[in-house]
């Protein structure tokens, strides 16, 4: 990987899958020195997922005298070779098994990635099991660690779209089993961390957007088609996966003991009918919208993620153009869709 330019210059579009994994792992020169100044090595657990690589790549370059460790089963294994191949050090472990996570070294930051939502609502034991049951096993072993967590919005209940989205304080109460498996997860680290004093952070994140998977790419991808968007779930936050892992790395520095939640996204409230209407411009076509916008909906307030880390570097109309850009020209997309669209917890 090649190093950012100083004045992070950000592209009019993306040109490849090379060109994209560079600037979702290019470090911002903030980031560089606060992970610089922490004492100890980086592990992300949980590392062969969508974001999982881009983030050990992002903390590599932003400290290269680092050893970063990125764990995870690695059932794609090319994957483990290219991260290897960028200086990272690979651990094949499986995190369900408490003599893997017992054999892993104790390093002083730990970032979190592991957990289950697609198919959750197939398989609602190992739902809980991944996102409640494992990040005790991993707690307890990392006691004496930083822990950023991954978590997600949908731990809150749906606010009025007029509300300018739930902030920190507001009780989790969410609809759907996915949902309170991972208030489950961040119960667990919390208990941990009163108990132990573990500094960390529970990392509430929606929606983030790569080129490959994400709600402007379920949008944009269904105006091309020429596909019906209901509009029911009619307002979402997006970012940046890139700005995305620039604050999660960066909240390695910001910590709180006992845990604590941030939220993070961009700073709109977005209007799907809006996006669509948006893209439809791009690819001068008719966007087709169906239902009416609900007056609640899964929206965060990420008012303290901007006061800590400042707002995202890329900008929502830009993220729309890379996007519109990106599927236009048939470049590959990941079968994850988001189903932003479900109302009743149940992916």
């Amino acid at each position: 990987m090649n190093q950012p330019s100083s004045d992070f210059t950000l592209p009019p579009t993306i040109e490849s899958e090379e060109a994209l994994e560079e600037l979702l792992s290019r470090p911002a020169p903030e980031l560089s020195a606060e992970l610089g100044g922490l004492d100890g090595d980086i592990m992300i657990l949980g590392a062969g997922g969508k974001i999982g690589p881009s983030l050990a790549r992002m903390a590599k370059r932003a400290c290269p005298e680092k050893k970063v460790y990125a764990v995870a089963r690695f059932s794609n294994g090319s994957l483990a070779d290219e991260l290897a191949g960028d200086g990272i050090e690979i651990i094949k472990a499986d995190l369900l098994d408490r003599t893997a996570i017992e054999a892993l070294p104790k390093v002083a930051n730990v970032m979190f990635l592991a957990g289950q939502k697609f198919g959750s609502s197939d398989a609602q034991s190992r739902t809980w099991v991944m996102n409640s049951f494992m990040p005790g096993l991993v707690a307890e072993h990392f006691k004496e660690s930083r822990i950023v967590a991954y978590s997600t919005g949908c731990v809150y209940p749906f606010v009025p779209i007029i509300s300018g989205g739930a902030s920190e304080d507001l009780p989790p109460d969410p609809p759907g089993e996915y949902a309170m498996s991972c208030i489950g997860r961040e119960r667990i680290f919390e208990y941990f961390s009163k108990n132990y004093g573990t500094p960390g952070r529970l990392f509430r994140l929606n929606y983030a957007i790569d080129m490959r998977y994400g709600v402007l790419v379920d949008i944009a991808r269904k105006v091309l088609a020429g596909e019906t968007i209901d509009v029911t779930m009619g307002h979402v936050n997006v970012i940046w996966q890139g700005d995305a892992n620039v604050m999660a790395l960066r909240s390695l520095a910001h910590t709180t003991s006992v845990t604590s939640p941030i939220n993070v996204s961009g700073p709109e409230t977005i209007s799907v009918r809006w996006a669509a209407k948006a893209f439809a411009r791009r690819f001068g076509k008719a966007a087709r919208i169906e239902g009416q916008e609900a007056d609640y909906a899964w929206l965060t307030n990420t008012a303290q993620a901007n006061k800590l880390f400042g707002y995202p570097k890329v900008s929502l109309e830009l993220l729309m153009d890379w996007v519109a850009d990106w599927i236009a020209r048939g470049r590959e997309i990941y079968d994850k869709p988001t189903k932003f669209e479900v109302r009743d917890g149940n992916y």
